[in-house]
């Protein structure tokens, strides 16, 4: 699921001369640093494990290293670059340990001007360090997929990447690229792996911490939004450790029940935790989330439905504070949603799980992600009736169990990649879906004129070579059309013969990707929370140009844009489409697509 546990910290001064290996314990960090090895005074080519290896036992702290696990573990390789110099390393990764500590990262290159203990582009940031020199970074893994899903070259800068003074748990570089060409005019085929969905898995990480023995979880994406909320868990103190196939998380012995604040402020789902950490220990302490700019989307239904169940709750300093008023657990008891809120049925119903006595939730989210949810809760050992309806009954439970559990596949992407076949007038197929959880964008696009047909209980196959035509379309709560697949289907509609008009009734700032389809050439006006596409025979003809990303769905819009536009199409802010599409560049080159990621 995630990007190597390890990260190679380096500590350049003028030349290359460590590369620092560091355990997921900062009380060890020592050992870890004794094992650095000096790699000479001029840049260096360190070809294979064996010389790495006979490198770095060289010394006066071979011992150590030799004591921080290096064998049977597999290889990865680092490639770092500066003014056309290269260095390669092939260095071991530990398997078992988590993340590694990054530490001194510092300029390769320093000017006469500059003295050599001071590193350039560091500057305070919250008590941390921000790296702003340019290095790129190239991974190639010959891991298994579910570990590090990255089939060819990908190219990371770490222009961004935040380091404290004494190390961080990092797992992903802020950016994997500064931008993404399109090149359109290409038709796609073949067959596309879809993962597992993002909103669920966020969730099931969440509910991790009602669980006090060691959970499997399979088909967790890799993607920023997941790093981000297993940063999240280990800063509370949860075991997670990766194998080939699955995700190994261990919430027994949690050290903290406020998470990191910096992290929480970039994702919005991490707001889950409170949830079942006031629940499992009375008392939470939670940063008000981040997140896409899509629309204001309060807590204020998480924290009114905590209250429900026996919690004071109240906000200081952008922080929300709850605990249990008894000072033991919550109790059961009665809350209904004003609005059918995903994020507050979650939270709830994992707070409800271990609440003492019966929880009746009322106007609930219906969405598979949230069933999926439950599903895995039941499989924990929680007591939950009606998922997938409008009203859960809950069932408290002193604790919840070990499970071994495999997220559902992601639903958006899926429609995502209908999409795209539509967009280029392409046949391909996908799997695994879950067509039921399609049915809604699978409708649609029947209706716009594309052949879609299952092949078998977890595959489709789409055909849309025939003149497309316009089609209207409103966004609501599942099981009707999904506002995340919205920004996409605009793209597609400037595409169809006809004016369509989108309706967009959930989130009231989605429609902010429109100006950035305008500038492709796409004939769209829009009226608060509604968008007029003039189709391809009444204006709209799309042809690249710079555009920028402002949110994840958004993002991939553009990207189906570019595809459909004649020339080449350049999109900045692609840090976003990171956060929630698992590598959709490299999934759309193998289908035929003109990609490329620029650093």
């Amino acid at each position: 699921m995630m990007l190597p546990s390890p990260f190679c910290s380096i500590n350049l001064n003028g030349s290359f001369s460590n590369l620092v290996l560091a355990r997921n314990d900062p009380s060890r960090f020592s050992e870890a640093n004794a094992a650095a090895f000096a790699a000479g005074s001029d840049w260096q080519v360190i070809r294979t494990r064996a010389t790495f290896l006979e490198r770095a036992t060289k010394g006066s702290h071979s011992a150590n290293l030799r004591n921080s696990g290096f064998s049977g573990i597999p290889v990865y390789r680092t490639q770092i670059t500066r003014n056309g110099d290269a260095l390669n390393a092939d260095f071991e990764a530990f398997t078992t340990t988590g993340t590694c500590f990054v530490r001194n990262l510092t300029e390769a290159y320093r000017s006469r001007s500059r003295s050599p203990e001071t590193p350039v582009g560091k500057r305070r940031y919250d008590g941390r360090l921000t790296v702003t020199s340019r290095f790129k970074l190239v991974l190639a893994s010959q891991v298994a997929r579910s570990l590090l899903p990255i089939s060819v070259l990908c190219h990371v800068s770490i222009q961004s990447a935040i380091i404290p003074a004494q190390g961080v748990i990092l797992s992903l570089p802020t950016e994997l690229g500064k931008s993404i060409k399109v090149t359109g005019g290409t038709t796609l085929s073949g067959h596309v792996h879809i993962s597992g969905s993002k909103n669920s898995a966020l969730a099931v990480l969440a509910a991790s911490l009602c669980s006090t023995e060691e959970l499997y979880l399979r088909m967790v994406p890799n993607i920023l939004d997941t790093q981000r909320m297993v940063q999240v868990l280990r800063s509370l103190g949860v075991q997670i450790r990766e194998s080939s196939s699955c995700l190994l998380v261990d919430g027994s012995n949690l050290t903290s029940v406020e998470p990191c604040s910096q992290t929480v402020k970039k994702l919005r789902a991490s707001f889950f935790v409170i949830g079942p950490l006031v629940a499992r220990y009375g008392e939470a302490v939670v940063d008000l989330p981040g997140g896409c700019t899509i629309g204001a989307r309060p807590v204020d239904l998480h924290m009114r439905g905590l209250k429900a169940l026996g919690a004071d709750v109240e906000v200081r300093q952008g922080k929300v504070y709850a605990h249990a008023v008894n000072g033991k657990r919550l109790t059961g008891g009665r809350f209904h949603l004003d609005f059918p809120s995903v994020g507050a049925t979650e939270t709830l119903m994992m707070a409800a799980c271990l609440a003492d006595g019966k929880s009746v939730l009322s106007n609930v989210a219906q969405e598979p992600e949230v069933v999926d949810l439950a599903r895995f809760l039941v499989s924990c050992g929680a007591r939950i009736q009606g998922a997938g309806t409008s009203t859960l009954i809950i069932d408290g439970m002193k604790k919840l169990h070990g499970t071994d559990f495999t997220i559902i596949p992601d639903r958006i992407e899926a429609g995502t990649f209908l999409i795209a076949a539509a967009i280029t007038r392409s046949s391909i197929s996908l799997s695994p879906v879950m067509p039921s959880h399609l049915a809604a964008i699978i409708d649609k696009l029947r209706a716009i004129g594309c052949s879609i047909h299952q092949l078998g209980a977890d595959a489709l196959w789409i055909g849309s070579s025939v003149p497309l035509r316009s089609s209207d379309v409103s966004t609501r709560p599942y099981p009707g059309f999904p506002t995340d697949l919205q920004p996409q289907l605009i793209s597609l509609l400037a595409t169809c013969c006809g004016q369509s008009i989108v309706e967009e009734t959930v989130f009231e700032n989605r429609m902010a990707h429109v100006e950035e389809l305008r500038k492709l050439g796409a004939q769209v006006t829009f009226l608060r929370n509604k968008a007029i596409i003039n189709g391809s025979n009444m204006g709209s003809f799309l042809c690249g140009a710079p555009v920028k990303a402002g949110d994840l769905r958004a993002g991939a819009a553009l990207i189906l844009a570019g595809m459909a536009a004649e020339g080449v199409t350049c999109i900045k802010g692609v840090n976003h489409i990171d956060r929630g599409y698992e590598r959709i560049d490299e999934k759309l080159c193998c289908l035929g697509a003109n990609i490329e990621r620029l650093l």
